[in-house]
């Protein structure tokens, strides 16, 4: 197999391993790895992966923010972790795991206009595309996920032709 598109390439480069997806609701079950933890995180579902993934981002302080969150509280300090973290994985390591279902590599470049822009990487066909949203990064792993899958609708999917 070729794999001139696995590498990590970014601070924010993590592996998103898929485990099990429940065919009527298209919702997953999969793991989450990055340079800074050599424990997964586990993940039941789309929006546990964009909360878990936020929470990421804001811990290594990468991509930086380009808007703020708005609130009409009293202002709260931030809780994340603003000093550096030192990655105790390697490259090597986290392109290693690989899930029963579908491997990914997210590489979120920006986090503006409210939401993500990137590059994915489905390790299991070595091909890599750009999204502008998370949205559409969530659509290019459903619409993956939904080939591997027998019973899978994948009429509303994006697709990974080039």
């Amino acid at each position: 197999m070729k794999k001139s598109q696995w590498y990590i390439g970014t601070p924010s480069g993590v592996v998103l391993c898929v485990d099990h997806v429940e065919s009527r609701n298209s919702q997953f079950t999969a793991r989450v790895y990055h340079g800074y933890s050599t424990q997964a995180v586990y993940i039941e579902g789309v929006s546990q992966l964009l909360f878990e993934l936020e929470r990421f981002y804001d811990s290594i302080n990468f991509p930086h923010l380009s808007t703020n969150e708005r609130t009409f509280q009293d202002k709260v300090p931030n809780t994340y972790c603003k000093e550096e973290r030192a990655k105790i994985m390697s490259d090597e390591e986290l392109l290693r795991k690989h899930g029963d279902l579908g491997t990914f590599i997210i590489r979120v470049q920006h986090r503006q206009n409210s939401s993500w822009q990137g590059k994915i990487t489905w390790m299991d066909k070595d091909k890599t595309i750009y999204f502008r949203s998370v949205w559409e990064m969530i659509k290019l792993i459903a619409g993956a996920l939904d080939t591997v899958s027998d019973e899978g609708d994948s009429s509303q999917s994006i697709t990974w032709e080039e």
